[in-house]
């Protein structure tokens, strides 16, 4: 994956939403960035949780500084990650050059509404960024949530494919443009 730095000015304004910030990292989300990538509920379906000692000794002081990784923050606190980056064939080749969005969040943040409120924000600016973007989204078909996530948010299917022991779920959002 590559950023979307050579497309768009970082780091935008903070976004904000009714109840959350999305903004660029700093040095005060390195503790949640840590637990956020240690967390094996975090990553039941993207092959399993790193050791917490890897994580912290590889951790930059300020993790994540690169264009279209937002901190999800609620009351002043990280409570997820959204990226927005360039997607490259190694994956699939329908996802090529188009922008992709991943996201992660805390486990003590799920089922609130805050995912869909983030990446829904999220990808409002891209489409105010890049204009007629589309965007793509990979998560496994196991993962309940993220597949009910893909479908709020506008993804649609356009394959399934076998990665790394499971079945992979690959959509994509084309934005809407006006009539006229």
């Amino acid at each position: 994956m590559e950023d979307l730095g050579s497309s768009v000015a970082w780091p935008p304004e903070p976004i904000r939403t009714e109840r959350l910030v999305l903004r660029a990292p700093e040095a005060r989300d390195r503790a949640a960035f840590v637990e956020l990538h240690a967390s094996p509920q975090v990553h039941t379906y993207l092959g399993g949780a790193r050791p917490r000692d890897e994580i912290e000794r590889e951790m930059p002081a300020t993790p994540g500084r690169r264009p279209g990784n937002f901190v999800v923050d609620l009351d002043g606190a990280m409570i997820g990650q959204i990226l927005l980056r360039r997607a490259t064939g190694h994956r699939r080749p329908a996802a090529a050059g188009k922008a992709d969005l991943g996201y992660l969040f805390l486990p003590r943040a799920w089922g609130s509404g805050y995912a869909f409120e983030a990446c829904a924000a999220a990808l409002g600016w891209l489409a105010d960024a890049l204009p007629g973007e589309p965007v793509v989204l990979t998560t496994q078909t196991a993962n309940a949530a993220s597949m009910r996530l893909a479908a709020k948010l506008g993804f649609t299917e356009v394959e399934r494919f076998e990665a790394w022991g499971a079945e992979q779920w690959l959509g994509m959002r084309t934005p809407v443009t006006a009539a006229g």
